[in-house]
């Protein structure tokens, strides 16, 4: 029970694990199974199912943020999957098939790293029923769903007044309920709201964010940090692809001048061409790009040993770029987190002012 030695089946540990088993729900007051009768059709989630207490798998989650995107009236399908990303949810188009991977979550089990074909969702959440709902000429067949809920009332998607993804951890409970969640997901979603506003308490006492507006402050600097860092790594890939561009570009013109001084020297001859093709058209092509970038009698071109002394300390100012990114990210997402979870708690509608609200939000 120490964790320092692995578990022996010995003949009857069946038995001695489901009584330490009753003892351990006894002693906390929950259900004990009385005379259990096994069954190879009977599987833990079938049990759960039957008794309402399942929760919700990542294909009921990804049904839920398509519900959301497809709430807010979009234009386009490209729209609808650029919402999807932002609500956490991976899109891949590659393939015949568009497949999405389900946005992690606490509660609920993971989805596995294999992304699922939206086609397995079947009914109105097949590619082309999405496409018809984007259009208009289609509604869920299921009452109760989509038809009957309020504006706004799933805050899977949402976004902060920078643009960037404003996660909303807390789940609207009666918009499920009427969605047709029976009291199982109810129970289940109490549950997970109360753990994601005992997390945020303890974040914003850990941080000292014991007034809206310090939070809306800091989650502000938080989403410009973000974007500034984004925007400089973005400026540092560019770089490095034109450097790297360049270097290649003149390797290859050192490579194929001989050839192309020699066809030169043969009067642009059309057979000396059609033996040497390759290189004649690798070497205009470098020439051309040379100019493109201005390169001539008053700007010589650098030398490789010289774009490869600038590309290293370029390349490690990107590796520490992309280190303060991560640590970026993650702060505002905490802080977005945060906001989104008081908002949604207080009722505080975006742009408020802090001193509205009367006091501190930590007591």
């Amino acid at each position: 029970m120490d964790c320092t030695k692995k578990f022996r089946n010995f003949l009857g540990s069946y038995f001695a694990l489901r009584r330490l088993n009753d003892i351990i729900c006894a002693e906390y007051e929950l259900s004990v199974v009385k005379d259990p009768a096994p069954s190879k059709d009977n599987t833990y989630g079938k049990w759960l199912e039957d008794r309402g207490r399942r929760q919700p798998s990542f294909q009921d989650r990804l049904r839920a943020s398509i519900d959301a995107a497809l709430e807010l009236k979009l234009a386009t399908f490209e729209d609808f999957l650029d919402l999807l990303r932002d609500a956490g949810v991976t899109v891949i188009e590659s393939g015949k098939h568009l497949k999405l991977l389900a946005a992690p979550a606490e509660g609920p089990p993971d989805q596995v790293k294999k992304p699922t074909r939206c086609n397995t969702l079947r009914g109105d959440y097949t590619e082309d029923a999405i496409r018809e709902r984007i259009a208009g000429v289609r509604v869920l067949s299921s009452a109760g769903k989509a038809s009957t809920l309020e504006a706004g009332s799933v805050k899977v998607i949402a976004l902060d007044l920078e643009g960037s993804r404003r996660p909303s951890l807390l789940i609207d409970i009666q918009a499920k309920i009427q969605q047709g969640k029976g009291a199982g997901y109810e129970r289940w979603a109490k549950i997970h709201n109360l753990k994601q506003m005992a997390q945020t308490l303890i974040y914003l006492q850990e941080q000292g964010l014991d007034d809206y507006d310090l939070l809306n402050e800091k989650a502000s600097a938080a989403s410009a940090r973000f974007n500034e860092l984004s925007e400089k790594i973005r400026g540092l890939d560019a770089g490095l692809a034109a450097n790297a561009e360049l270097q290649k570009q003149i390797a290859t013109y050192s490579k194929t001048r001989k050839t192309y001084v020699e066809y030169r020297k043969a009067g642009y001859s059309k057979k000396f061409k059609a033996e040497h093709e390759t290189d004649i058209l690798l070497h205009q092509t470098a020439k051309r790009y040379f100019d493109e970038l201005g390169f001539g009698k008053d700007k010589k071109l650098p030398t490789v040993a010289s774009l490869r002394a600038e590309y290293a300390p370029m390349l490690d100012e990107k590796k520490q770029a992309h280190r303060e990114y991560k640590q970026a990210k993650a702060e505002m997402q905490s802080l977005l987190t945060a906001r989104s979870n008081v908002q949604r708690l207080l009722d505080i509608p975006d742009g408020t002012d802090g001193r509205e609200l009367g006091g501190g939000l930590v007591r």
